[in-house]
Parts: structure tokens; sequence; C-alpha cells
């Protein structure tokens, strides 16, 4: 009962909440436009654009008259003498009473039709810069922002004496102390903008003296945003004028009351240290930055962040004039800030956590996170010889951090570091692995962005120490990237995984054949059957085929082959099936033409036979590629079958889309050309490629060869070593036997009877020493003659010796080295002679049929 109870009360707790949406639904069907106003919104659809934007704006709504602003890019394409003359005067009429909305969409539109260019800067200065100038100063301080920006990009197009009538000479009255603060705040800005327009002494007769003014302004906002423009009025006015006018009011303005101040001053002073000299640097810059960081920590917290910014860039100008101590100080001060607010978490200074507010904790983040932005610039600093010894600790720190920022910045700049380590770059595999198992996937995705180059610093640098395996210093390595590639895909950021799997495409080149086989190959094949987001399945069906390209054992690569054709190309869903048609897309892209034809050709055309329209359709749309991989006359019965499957098309196909794409594909494949097995001129380029692509398959299958031939060789040794041992003693057993005969009995019977033991001789030798590979132990076997035997057997091993050490050099060599031997057996003149013509014939005979069967 209990049960029941709760269940009525949920089901009356849902009730009542859709009556209180029914309530709130009343008031948005009272407010939709009666058919008074609809009326009035409609618009005569006879009347041309720029009639109904006349009429819009002199009587519609605001609304209406905002879409008017906003689509005044369009009206100058198409008709900009007519804009200008009749809609722009309208445009001008309405801003003076417009509000927000309108104002902020009237800047944008002005912006876009200058940088589109749909009239000369003449007439845009003449019909648009009065009106822009007009609302510069608009009372909304967002507004007036906007119509800046505007003002500003205008100034870098208009030519110099329109910008020096229409805004400089305004200018020098709108500066004066007696103008509004906002008006004093827009002449500064626009002073940066035009000190690049003008020649030095221009900009020292009429600008300078405004700006020294400026400096002086009772307002700190005023001071602050003339000080960040003296960067721009300097760059104008050159290194002479910067040191007599614009280093003196900067030192001044690093004194100043106001915070805002003094820290616009010292960024100045960072950004302009390259057009200080030497003695500007060491007497007036040094000392100012020196009382910042001493500062930062005791009484003014303020500039803490922009000092961690640009310490990096500000080390680095200042490098040439540091004493030893002074660069030593520097250092300790970075160390210092990238562990700031850590040691609070490591048990210190507990009181002064709980005192601790939020707002110094995000200030402490973000002083370390600029930390790690500068860690490459502090590294060119110290020297990256004294990486370990100096900064290794604080890049330990920095990749450890707490919080994703710092992390999310240390994987940016992690390709950065491993590029000046160099040959060090071994120093920080463990942090690569750390990054690629951060739980952040920010982290990875920022870190993944350069993972092929970071790999590729870290393998030449262990391939030019002689190392065998390609990472065998990282271990850790291959666990990471699959925990990283499987974290990424039970996530929702499908972008990263998809990212991922583009970059994993590098490992060819990282890891070995068998590594990518075993963990990343038959993982892509899952994500491309499983997987639910398009892109991320097309990233996992392209890096299976680069992986697949470079595969060096046949028996994998026609497995992975199998398996595309059975579980994708006869799927049973559609998906795969499309699946299949992308990943060939793929194969035609990367591997040669001959390799297509040879295993997807045919799979490829079955298709045109699926029940799914969509299939059918997406294989009309890939035939023009696949017709490209055929070769005449190699592949003409393959060209017949296309042309066939294209006919049950045209007469069979019942879907009128389908029909539709396959019309227009005959139209493509009738157009087309087909190359043939010889280069031709126009399809050269092609043709080479394609020459490259399928003479390095066929050197990865005869590199796998010959491994495989190399390890059956060294498992048949201790086999093939017995059996030459009994064979080498049959063998001189034979002939010492042929050689009491000979010496003992003279005469043709016994010449007879010595040429059948010569043949059985002959016989045995060349059937062990052309089938039987030898071991080198027994290379030397002509060292080692028995002392009593006659010169013709001396000979014989001598010859045997020989013949061991070509059939080791070279293959090619075993049947002439065989020939040789037996011919070799009994070379005296002597023997030679106990033999008739017949005997010889037979003896050649038998001797030819037993190499042809040897090789």
């Amino acid at each position: 009962s209990s049960r029941m109870d709760f269940s009525q009360s949920t089901l009356f707790g849902y009730i009542e909440d859709l009556q209180e949406l029914t309530i709130i639904e009343r008031p948005v069907r009272r407010s939709l436009k009666t058919p008074e106003e609809i009326e009035r919104l409609t618009v005569d659809e006879e009347l041309s654009d720029i009639e109904r934007a006349v009429y819009l704006l002199s009587s519609g709504q605001d609304i209406q008259g905002t879409s008017v602003v906003a689509n005044l890019p369009v009206l100058m394409r198409q008709n900009p003498a007519e804009t200008i003359r009749r809609v722009l005067p309208k445009i001008r009429e309405v801003l003076h009473v417009a509000g927000v909305e309108m104002q902020l969409t009237a800047a944008v539109s002005f912006l876009t039709v200058l940088q589109e260019e749909s009239v000369s800067i003449h007439t845009y200065s003449h019909s648009f810069l009065h009106v822009i100038l007009q609302n510069v100063e608009h009372r909304d301080a967002g507004v007036s922002s906007a119509w800046l920006d505007t003002l500003l990009a205008v100034i870098e197009a208009l030519p110099k004496e329109t910008v020096r009538h229409e805004i400089l000479n305004p200018l020098l009255s709108k500066a004066q102390l007696s103008q509004t603060l906002q008006s004093r705040l827009v002449s500064c800005k626009i002073m940066g903008k035009v000190a690049n327009k003008f020649e030095a002494h221009i900009i020292k007769r009429e600008v300078l003296p405004l700006v020294k003014s400026l400096c002086q302004d009772v307002e700190y906002e005023v001071r602050t945003c003339i000080c960040r423009q003296l960067e721009h009025i300097a760059r104008g006015i050159g290194t002479e004028l910067t040191k007599t006018v614009v280093l003196p009011e900067l030192v001044e303005l690093a004194r100043d009351e106001g915070s805002s101040v003094r820290l616009a001053a010292f960024e100045t002073l960072v950004n302009l240290l390259d057009m200080f000299d030497a003695d500007d640097r060491s007497q007036t810059v040094l000392p100012l930055v020196k009382s910042f960081c001493e500062k930062s920590f005791k009484a003014d917290e303020s500039i803490l962040v922009s000092l961690s910014f640009h310490l990096g860039k500000l080390c680095n100008g200042l490098y040439g004039i540091f004493t030893p101590e002074q660069h030593l100080r520097f250092l300790e001060f970075y160390k210092k800030l990238s562990t700031l607010g850590l040691q609070q978490e490591n048990g210190h200074n507990d009181n002064q956590l709980q005192l601790q507010t939020l707002e110094q904790e995000k200030k402490y983040i973000s002083v370390r996170k600029n930390c790690a932005y500068n860690f490459p610039a502090m590294m060119v600093f110290v020297d990256p010889k004294n990486f370990h010894l100096e900064l290794y600790s604080i890049f330990f720190c920095l990749c450890h951090d707490p919080e994703v920022p710092v992390r999310y910045t240390m994987a940016i700049s992690f390709f950065e570091v491993a590029k000046l380590l160099n040959s060090d770059v071994y120093t920080i595999h463990k942090e690569l692995v750390t990054l690629l198992q951060d739980e952040s996937l920010e982290v990875l995705d920022a870190l993944v962005g350069h993972l092929p180059e970071i790999l590729e610093l870290m393998t030449n640098r262990g391939e030019n120490n002689g190392s065998e395996g390609k990472l065998l210093s990282i271990p850790d390595l291959i666990p990471a990237l699959t925990t990283a590639e499987q974290r990424a895909a039970t996530s929702l950021k499908w972008r990263t995984h998809e990212k991922l799997l583009q970059k994993y495409a590098c490992l060819p080149h990282i890891i070995s054949s068998d590594q990518i086989y075993y963990r990343f190959l038959h993982r892509m094949l899952t994500i491309i059957l499983t997987n639910n987001v398009l892109p991320v399945q097309k990233a996992a069906a392209r890096t299976l085929c680069i992986y697949l390209r470079y595969n060096r054992k046949q028996e994998q690569r026609h497995e992975v082959i199998q398996k595309l054709i059975e579980q994708l190309g006869q799927g049973k869903s559609y998906w795969n099936r499309l699946r299949f048609l992308d990943t060939c897309e793929f194969i035609i892209e990367l591997f040669s033409k001959s390799f297509f034809c040879k295993y997807f050709f045919l799979p490829v055309l079955e298709l045109t036979h699926d029940p799914v329209a969509n299939v059918r359709m997406k294989l009309c749309y890939l035939l023009p590629k696949v017709k490209s991989t055929l070769k005449i006359p190699t592949d003409k019965h393959l060209l017949q079958k296309l042309e066939l499957c294209i006919r049950k098309l045209l007469c069979q196909e019942k879907d009128k889309d389908v029909l539709t794409i396959v019309k227009r594909t005959v139209l493509e494949l009738d157009r087309m050309e087909i190359s043939v097995d010889a280069f031709q001129k126009r399809f050269y380029k092609s043709d080479l490629l394609d020459q490259e692509k399928e003479r390095q398959e066929h050197l990865l299958e005869m590199e796998q060869l010959e491994k495989e031939k190399q390890q059956s060789e060294g498992r048949s040794t201790n086999i093939n070593d017995k059996m030459f041992e009994k064979k080498r003693r049959d063998s001189k057993a034979s002939s010492v036997l042929a050689k009491s005969i000979n010496l003992s009995v003279p005469g043709s019977s016994s010449g007879t009877a010595a040429g059948k033991e010569e043949k059985k001789s002959k016989l045995v030798r060349s059937q062990s020493f052309s089938t039987q590979a030898l071991h080198p132990k027994y290379s030397n076997i002509d060292k080692c003659p028995n002392k009593n035997s006659a010169t013709g057997y001396t000979s014989s091993v001598a010859g045997m010796g020989k013949s061991c050490m070509l059939s080791f050099s070279d293959d090619s060599f075993r049947t002439h080295s065989t020939g040789s031997s037996g011919n070799a057996a009994f070379p005296s003149s002597s023997s030679r002679n106990l033999f008739n013509s017949a005997d010889l014939k037979n003896n050649g005979n038998k001797e030819s049929q037993s190499r042809r069967m040897t090789m």
C-alpha cells in the first residue's frame, strides 16, 4: 500500500506540474501578434529591395528597420549607387533616434561594407565616414566602442589627406582637458592608430604635444589609455624620439599612484624593449623591473598576473645586461611564481589557507598558468643544456599541477619544450605519459595537436643513439595511447576523439608493425563497426588504411582485408556497407591501383545489387574513382564487369534518385580516359606516384619474406648439421673406395666398376650440397683433409669447401657450386683415363637430372 501511495502521489505531482505549465503558457499565447499588428507588419511583395528598405525605414517598426540595416551589405553588393542615394540617407536619419540594437547592427554593417570593398574608398569616406564620426561619442559605452572599432579599421584604409582633414584636425580640439572623459578616451585610441599613417616629423609637431598633455591628465582612465597607446606612437616616431620623449613619460607613469596606470606602463616597457639600447635597458628599464618584482609580493599584488605573463619576454629581452647574480635572482623569482599557491596544499600555512579568498586562488592559478605559458622562453633563458639541473623540477610540478588550465597550457607548450631539448628529450618521457593519461580531455586535446611531431622527435633521438627498438625507453607509451583513446571514446567530446584518431595515423613511423596490429588496428575496426559518430568512423577508417598500408606481414594483411570485406562490405547493417565504401575511397587514395583491383574491386561492384538505395547511390558517386584504378589491357576483364554492372543499374534501378545519379555517373565515366600499363604524358605524375606506391608495397612483402626465410633457416640448422655429417661420411667412404679400386685393378672391367662407384659418390655429394643448408662451422672444411689421402681426394674436399661458402653468400650460386664440386671430384688425369666415353655421357646426364631435381 505504501508503494501505491507513493506512486499515486508522484502521479498527482506530475499532474500539478502540467497544470502549472498550462498556466505559464496562457500569457505567451495572449502575447502573439493580433491581426491588426500583422497587417501593419505586412509589406507589398511587388516592391523592389531598395523600395522595401526605404519604406521600412520610413514607416516600419524598429525591428524592421534593424533588419534593413543588417541587410545593408547585401544591398550595396546588388545596387550600390541606388543604396547610397536612397537608403543611406534614411539610415542616417534613423540612427539619431535609434536604440542600442540598431546602433550596434549599423556599426557592424558599415564595417562589413568596408571589408567587402563594395565601393571605392573615396566613395566610402564621402558617404559613410561622417555617419561613423557622428556616432563614435554615443552616450552608451558599448555603442561608442563598436563605432570606434569601425573607425579604427577605416583609418587603416583611408588615404593620408582624408585622415588628416577629417580625423586628425578635429582630434586636436577633442583631446583638450575641457572635453568630456569619453571624448578624451576616444582621442587616445585614435592617436595610437594615426601614428603609423604619418611621417615622424608630423607626429612630433602635431601629435606629441597632445600626447604629453594626456599623460598628465587628471583622470587615471585617460592616463592608462594613453599609456597603452605609447607603444604604437613609439613605433611611428622611431628610436631617437622614443628615447627622448616616450621613455621619460613611461618612467613617470610607472610611478603613478594608480595601479592600472603602473600596470600599463610596465607592459608597454616590456613591449618596447627592442627599441631601447643597452644603456637604457641597464640604467632605466632594469631598475624599474626590479622594483616591480619586489613590490609584486609585498605591496602590489595587482601586477602579479601581468608580471608572470611577460616574464619570459622580459628575461630574454634583458639577457645581455644581466649579471650572474641577477640571472639567478630572476630564475628564482620564476620558480617562486610557478609554485605560487601550492605551498598551502602541502601542509604549510594552514592559517593563511583559511583566510585565503576565492579571488586570490583564481589569481594564483592565473600566475601558474602564465608560468606554464612562459616555460619555453625560460628554457631559452637558462639554456636547454641546463634543463635537468635548473628547470626539470618546475616542469614536473607544472605537468602535475592540480588545476586543469595549468596542465592544459603545459600540454600546448610540450612540443616547444621537446624541440628545445633536442637530444635530451628522453628526460621528459614520463611527463608525456602523464599528460596522455590526464583525467581532463582538454589537456589530452591540447597535447594531441602536436603528438606526431613529439613522438617523431623522441624516436629520432632513440635511433641516433642506436637503440634497437624505436621506443624502448618509453615502456608505458602504448598503454597510455590506448587508454587515452578509450577515454576519448567514452566521452561526449567526439571532436577530440576524431582528432586523436587522425593523429594516431603517425604510429607506423613510431612503433613496430606487430605492436600496431595487436594494440591499435583491431581497435580501429571496432570503432568503425560500433561507433555512432560519422566523422569518428571516417577518421578510424582512414587510420586503419594507413596501418594496413605499412603492415609488414602478408597473413595479417589478408586477415584485415577479409574482415573489411566480410564485416563491412557484406555486413548486415547498411550503415556498415556505407562505411565500407568510405574505406575503399581511402584505399584508392593510399594504395596502388593494382592493390585495389586485386582485393576490393569486385567486392565494391557487388554492392550494385544492395537492397538499400543509399548504398547504391553512394556507390554511384564512387564509381569514377573505381574506374580510375584500372589499367588497360591488364584490367580489361574488370572493365567489362564494371560496364556490365552499370548496364544492370540503368536497366533494373527503380529508385528515381539513384537512377538520376546513375545517368549522371555514366556521362562522367564516358568522359574519363583509362590509363594504360605504359607511362603516358598526361598521366605521368599520377602513374609515377602509383608506381612508387606499388614498389613500396612490394618492398614490404619482400622484407617479410626475407625475415621468414631467415627464421626458417635458423630453425632447420640443427637438423641439417646432423644430416650433413652423415652424408659427408658416406661421401668420403665412397670416394676412398673408388680410389682404391682405381689403383689396384687396371682394366676396362675395373674401370666400369669404378665408374659406377663414382656415379654413386657424385649423386650423394650433389644431393647433400644442393638441398641442405650448411652450418658455418663446416664452411672451412677444406682445412682438415686426411693427410694419407691422395691428391684427388684433397682437391675434392677443396671443391666441397668452395661450394659451402658460395651457398652461404648467395642462393643463385648453388647449382654452379654443385656442378663444380661434382666435376672436381676426380681431377687427376689417371682417374679420368679409367672411364669410357659412354660412362662419361651417362654420368653427365644423371648429374644434370640431379641438379634439376634439386632446383
